[in-house]
């Protein structure tokens, strides 16, 4: 069995702990998935908090599918 490491976008949005908890996780693993809650979405749509995190972590948005992304390290 694969182990996932799913990390959630919650009705806070894209904060600073969030940011620094995917920069942790992605220096422990190489991909890391984050799924965003539907709360998440009310200003934005899932292109643009995925794009978000992607740049601000300096990680590569490898897939998005639903409303879960895939990151991975540069």
């Amino acid at each position: 069995m694969r182990e996932h490491n799913t990390l959630q976008v919650g009705k806070n949005g894209v904060t600073d702990n969030l940011i620094a908890e995917i920069k942790i996780q992605l220096k422990k693993k190489k991909k890391l998935r984050i799924k965003i809650l539907r709360s998440a979405m009310t200003e934005r749509d899932r292109k643009e908090i995925a794009a978000e995190v992607a740049d601000l972590t300096r990680s590569r948005l490898l897939q998005l599918r639903g409303n879960t992304f895939i990151l991975s390290k540069k």
